[in-house]
């Protein structure tokens, strides 16, 4: 066992087969986590083993995002899923750093394939898993550095990333990241908390304030900004008087949530969130209007499955460049409901990004 695991699966003279090195993290200078295939450039899209080998048993294999290739670069790739194991800025309950491996399990039965929308993902674009972020989680201004960084690269490369958290945190270096490259982005978010508490305890950076810091420093544009399903008790109303004043909509209940969010779609372009499964969704610069999607689920969000797929299946047709979902937490979700749902999610998320096409 310690020999195996000390080695690393080498390629073989034309195999194509991915060499997997288990010690390292996404992009560490000198030492990829995960080598690109060979000849991955080469193949028109690719395609979710899933749907090759349906008689394959579930264990076998290494455990990717629905199967697909693992890659340590995003050059060629139109979209990536990305994990960021990160939960040292949360205030209560740690775990969803082991969030992102939790999703890649419950991920491994998904099909390639979205019969309800018709959506063709693999046949549209270059899709690959690019691994987890090498986060510092002794030092959390460290790893929103070492995110931020992790996601200037695939975003330089044209790729779109899909984030699989990972706490609440990990959007505000992701955001930082994507308004370098695009702009001030727009933003759907549904959840229950507004993250936008300013500085408790004189800290600037946990998991409830990272829309509170976006807006700061104009990473987020305010007025194509949508909140939906806040709800809960709070320790003071700042954060909603903050929320009311600075998006475009606040909604404290779910009454009116779709039918208003996107009677506004046209002029939004958006970030969607929900809350403890987030998905984000970031835009480009300001003559094509893009979407950031973020998505927690859990049981302080009161959004059901119906609902979330209608919020995520209603940004097709708009220019969304990046997602994330958040607050996966494995040690609460004994069954394993909570991460095959996220699965699912981050699944319909990719089947919602642009030039996918539909049948």
């Amino acid at each position: 066992m310690l020999r195996l695991l000390r080695s690393s699966w080498a390629q073989g003279a034309g195999s194509g087969v991915a060499t997997w090195r288990p010690s390292a993290g996404l992009f560490r200078p000198g030492c990829p986590g995960i080598c690109q295939a060979s000849g991955a450039s080469d193949t028109p899209h690719h395609q979710s083993p899933s749907s090759e080998s349906p008689g394959q048993p579930v264990g076998v294999g290494v455990c990717s995002m629905m199967r697909l290739p693992l890659q340590s670069s995003p050059e060629g790739l139109d979209a990536a899923f990305i994990g960021v194991p990160l939960d040292t800025g949360t205030s209560n309950r740690p775990g969803a750093r082991f969030g992102p491996h939790r999703i890649r399990e419950e991920s491994l039965m998904l099909g390639a394939v979205n019969p309800s929308t018709g959506a063709l993902p693999f046949q549209s674009l270059r899709v690959a898993d690019l691994g987890n972020v090498n986060v510092n989680l002794y030092n959390l201004q460290d790893s929103c550095r070492l995110i931020r960084e992790a996601y200037q690269n695939v975003l330089a490369a044209g790729c779109i990333p899909l984030t699989l958290g990972g706490d609440q945190t990990i959007t505000y270096p992701i955001l930082q990241a994507v308004a370098k490259e695009h702009g001030p982005v727009g933003l759907v978010h549904v959840g229950a908390h507004t993250n936008t508490t300013d500085k408790p305890r004189e800290e600037k950076v946990y998991h409830r304030t990272p829309f509170r810091r976006s807006v700061d420093e104009g990473l987020l544009d305010s007025k194509r900004v949508v909140q939906i399903g806040i709800r809960g008790s709070s320790r003071t109303l700042d954060p909603y008087r903050y929320s009311r004043s600075q998006v475009t909509d606040a909604h404290l209940s779910l009454s009116h949530r779709v039918s208003s969010a996107w009677s506004k779609r046209e002029s939004t372009g958006a970030l969607l969130k929900f809350r403890e499964m987030e998905t984000s969704l970031p835009a480009p610069p300001r003559s094509r209007m893009g979407i950031w999607a973020s998505i927690f689920t859990g049981n302080d969000c009161h959004i059901y499955l119906g609902q979330a797929l209608e919020i995520i299946r209603g940004c097709q047709g708009l220019n969304v460049v990046g997602c994330d979902l958040v607050e996966v937490s494995p040690p609460y979700d004994l069954s394993g409901n909570t991460a095959l749902l996220a699965a699912n999610l981050l699944f319909e998320m990719l089947c919602a990004l642009p030039k996918v096409t539909t049948v």
